[in-house]
């Protein structure tokens, strides 16, 4: 079982800018439409599991739902999910230790956690097991942050990192218990 982040942030560690738009994903040139490994991570994992906040952004994407696999959103406030979304994803509310043992017994063992605050809520339970984070080379100056306060600090070790067309970091960490 493992609880992976794979995400993008800026050099001084945000996910979205200040307006909360995420254009800057864009800002290097990709004439290839390289993908740099995504398609074998969604392989991996069996679901995902994303905050409402993040849920909306990707509902407001102009293309079509970006995901085969099930996603499972995390809110006490959401009471349905829209239409046209029902068979893709699926509320879940709770503690998150209850969650993922709800899902685990489904038989989601390998699951992609997505969103800053689930991320940071994760994280604040000692919950991840791996982060797949690509730097952008740009400042944002304030947005929504990767990384939020933590009771102790965890350690993670770093398993690889690559450069991307000559402009980004991938670096992959394993935490270490």
């Amino acid at each position: 079982m493992a609880n992976i982040v794979y995400i993008a942030t800026s050099l001084d560690g945000y996910i979205a800018d200040k307006n909360g738009n995420l254009d800057w994903l864009h800002s290097i040139p990709n004439p290839e439409g390289n993908d740099f490994g995504f398609h074998d991570f969604m392989n991996r994992v069996d679901a995902l599991v994303m905050g409402r906040n993040t849920f909306e952004t990707v509902c407001a994407f102009d293309c079509e739902w970006p995901y085969s696999k099930p996603v499972f959103v995390i809110s006490n406030s959401l009471k349905t999910i829209p239409e046209g979304y029902q068979d893709k994803a699926f509320l879940v509310s709770g503690e998150l230790n209850n969650i993922l043992a709800d899902l685990n017994a489904k038989g989601f063992n390998e699951l992609y956690i997505d969103g800053g605050i689930t991320i940071q809520n994760f994280l604040a339970q000692d919950l991840i097991d791996e982060m797949i984070i690509t730097t952008f080379p740009l400042v944002l100056g304030g947005g929504s942050s990767l990384f939020g306060e933590l009771p102790s600090p965890l350690t993670f070790e770093l398993k690889s990192s690559e450069i991307l067309l000559n402009a980004m970091v991938k670096s992959h960490y394993l935490r270490q218990r």
